[in-house]
């Protein structure tokens, strides 16, 4: 890495009133000291759910003796990663990931069409691209290390959500939700993504960049 390398900035910008999980917080942020109205400085109030915008799951998040997310090994987000392609528009299937041959041990972020017509939205989309249980599976039995998707969840809207969760969480693989890929190409990157280190959190809203691999 030097000076002159480019990053992609692949997280959802936070803002009042943003699109959020069914029955989450919504998301509310205020400026409670405003310079412009004679503060001595800008202060904002935030106020919203862990599972917010780009984010990361921790194990805690549905199982019950799980790790919360400030136990994450930092190596589970730093690294090289791929962005894989995905072309069904309705989940992630095994077939379609057969051909790009995941290896034990990757970090792969899929990307769906979720990235060029969910974002731009301020309504949930129920109907998004997801992870179903069988997949799951078969990536848990592959042994991938992290897992990021391009929508507010791995699993889909009242498909699979939990059983897709507890498969991928309880094999130790650590999840990305909330990506914004649509102006990455697939391909290998560099990928470095932190939550907010909160104690004994189920999930955090997270900062997520990649580089490309010559």
């Amino acid at each position: 890495m030097d000076q002159k390398t480019k990053w992609f900035d692949i997280t959802v910008t936070l803002h009042n009133g943003m699109v959020h999980w069914p029955n989450d917080p919504s998301v509310i942020i205020k400026r409670v000291v405003d310079m412009n109205k004679g503060g001595r400085c800008n202060v904002s109030h935030l106020d919203m759910g862990s599972h917010t915008g780009t984010h990361m799951d921790a194990p805690l998040h549905f199982l019950k003796n799980g790790k919360s997310l400030d136990q994450m090994p930092l190596e589970a987000t730093i690294g090289p990663a791929r962005v894989i392609p995905i072309k069904d528009k309705e989940m992630i299937c095994i077939n379609e990931l057969k051909q790009h041959k995941i290896k034990r041990g990757e970090r792969i972020l899929f990307k769906t069409l979720n990235s060029k017509r969910c974002w731009i939205k301020n309504s949930f989309v129920k109907e998004f691209v997801y992870i179903p249980y069988e997949t799951a599976r078969y990536l848990t039995k592959i042994g991938v290390r992290t897992i990021g998707v391009d929508y507010l969840s791995v699993g889909g809207y009242k498909k699979d959500g939990r059983q897709t969760h507890e498969t991928l969480l309880g094999a130790g693989i650590w999840l990305i939700e909330g990506l914004n890929l649509s102006k990455v190409k697939p391909g290998r990157y560099y990928l470095i993504c932190l939550p907010l280190k909160i104690l004994n959190s189920d999930g955090a809203p997270a900062r997520a960049i990649l580089s490309k691999v010559k």
